[in-house]
């Protein structure tokens, strides 16, 4: 954890718990529910929820909320399916709504 805690990561903004390095952050141009989203391609101390199909702004998706670990907070989405093939990037990958996460060690 010594390693975790002196880099540059985001953690649950309401119980602080840790949920990503800022190093996984794959792009920082997607949208949240209520505001921006960064796609990560790796997450930590999360819940993922069930799946289920959304329409999304870039298509349809099967995707599942994720929740902190900790408070049981949604965070984001993890990307399970994706219907277009020039989708099929996010597959795995996980969404952070910013309005969800704090910076930590910046």
């Amino acid at each position: 954890m010594d390693e975790l805690v002196k880099r540059r990561s985001y953690s649950c903004n309401k119980c602080r718990s840790h949920v990503s390095l800022h190093d996984d952050i794959i792009s920082k141009k997607f949208q949240g529910r209520k505001g921006k989203g960064f796609l990560f391609a790796r997450v930590r101390n999360i819940v993922v929820g069930t799946k289920e199909e959304r329409h999304l702004t870039t298509g349809l998706h099967t995707v599942a909320d994720i929740y902190c670990g900790d408070c049981n907070e949604v965070l984001g989405w993890k990307y399970e399916r994706a219907v277009e093939p020039s989708q099929k990037y996010k597959e795995g990958k996980f969404i952070l709504e910013l309005s969800k996460i704090v910076k930590d060690n910046w």
